[in-house]
């Protein structure tokens, strides 16, 4: 009798860990850590490994509710903060912005946002294949990369954060 009571209470006990452990994981699924660190901080990151003679002479610009459309292709966004990465010279296609979330739940849809109405000839004189526009996601952290020789390089390396 003692035995059958064991066997009981051991099974009832193995049944609730189960559960509780189901339930963390269901919890947990989809939810990415948040890259930690300034904009700035992050937008260095993305451009170790790069010689300085194989990227243009670049300045930080933070995006604004003025400039939001113009580095993002939409007004239709809601962050916390943005810096984007441009040539100081307009004639080079290339541009790199990353996007603070105020949640990372809002992550894919600013994605789809972004893929569909930004402009990758916004530069008139010069453009980016649309195959070169990568835009990309890391818990609360969007990034948007136009170039045409360096995307896939600075998409590696905001993988790797």
């Amino acid at each position: 009798m003692k035995n059958k009571i064991f066997v009981i209470i051991l099974v009832i006990v193995i049944l609730i860990a189960v559960v509780v452990i189901g339930i963390n994981l269901i919890g947990k699924k989809g939810v990415e850590e948040n890259v930690e660190g300034s904009l700035e901080t992050i937008m260095t990151k993305l451009y170790e490994g790069i010689p300085d003679d194989q990227k243009p002479y670049l300045a930080n610009t933070v995006v604004t509710a003025d400039n939001t459309e113009y580095y993002l292709g939409t007004t239709d966004i809601e962050f916390k903060e943005a810096l984007a990465s441009e040539p100081l010279m307009s004639s080079i296609a290339h541009s790199v912005v990353l996007v603070r979330l105020n949640s990372q739940e809002d992550a894919n849809s600013v994605k789809e946002k972004i893929e569909t109405n930004i402009n990758p000839a916004k530069w008139i004189c010069v453009e980016v294949d649309r195959q070169n526009v990568k835009v990309a996601s890391k818990g609360d952290l969007v990034v948007l990369i136009m170039d045409n020789e360096l995307a896939d390089k600075i998409l590696e390396n905001f993988n790797n954060l």
